[in-house]
């Protein structure tokens, strides 16, 4: 299924929404609780699925529903058609402080792997499912990394990040990074988890036993404040947390 083409303007600066402006027609696919505000005649129901199979029956789109589950998301997903005349809006906003990402899956070779629960909306066409890295490293620690989403069509999709979005584009290269601070990446890049280093840098070092490894040529997105670091730093059991915390032994170090 062809996605639909529709125009957006990110609004904001830390605190982001975007709003999507709809032909008549044309819809919008949403995580369920994201939209911030829609105009009149914007009609919006919940459905199983993100509606990119029409003609899927029901069992197919219970299991692809399902499997949401797994990436801790709702097995509904709710969609936005504009059933006016003229243009119409509608706001979806991120569940946390950070960016929103617009993501153009034509030019990335019509597939693009994101964070489990990095999805934001997309245009109806767009196939949300869910993607296991089978790496053995991911495998072995189960978090994060191993449970990944995949976002296939040829439309936009908008996916959200916490803090500052880098963008990067490896030409043959390795890049290691925080296992929390990768957002997205296209297909044909190779990631693994590895453990960090020598076992005094993983005792001490304060970066945590595993990094992130994505290695090859494409294009990589990464968040400078994984939601779990914001949690870690506001809940009564880390406001104090400082470096040193993150290592086995830092907890210690700090008394």
């Amino acid at each position: 299924m062809q996605a639909h083409e529709i125009d957006y303007k990110i609004l904001g600066d830390d605190i982001q929404l975007v709003e999507i402006e709809l032909d008549p027609q044309e819809t919008v696919v949403a995580e369920a609780g994201a939209m911030t505000y829609m105009e009149d005649e914007i009609a919006f129901e919940t459905k199983l699925g993100d509606g990119s199979t029409p003609n899927q029956g029901f069992m197919g789109k219970l299991l692809s529903a399902g499997s949401r589950l797994i990436t801790g998301e709702s097995i509904f997903m709710t969609h936005f058609t504009n059933q006016g005349l003229g243009k119409k809006k509608v706001a979806f906003a991120a569940p946390y402080p950070g960016k929103i990402i617009p993501i153009d899956l034509q030019k990335s070779g019509g597939q693009i792997i994101v964070q489990k629960d990095g999805f934001l909306c997309a245009a109806l066409g767009t196939k949300i499912s869910i993607h296991l890295n089978r790496r053995l490293g991911s495998g072995l620690i189960g978090g994060e990394g191993f449970i990944l989403q995949k976002l296939e069509g040829d439309g936009k999709a908008f996916i959200h990040a916490g803090g500052t979005v880098i963008a990067k584009t490896l030409q043959n290269e390795t890049l290691k990074i925080d296992t929390g601070c990768i957002v997205a990446y296209e297909p044909q890049i190779d990631f693994n988890i590895e453990s960090s280093g020598s076992l005094k840098s993983m005792a001490f070092g304060g970066e945590g036993l595993f990094l992130a490894t994505l290695r090859g040529t494409g294009k990589v997105w990464l968040q400078s404040m994984p939601i779990r670091k914001l949690i870690q730093r506001i809940s009564p059991a880390g406001k104090n947390t400082r470096k040193g915390s993150s290592s086995i032994l830092g907890n210690f170090l700090e008394d």
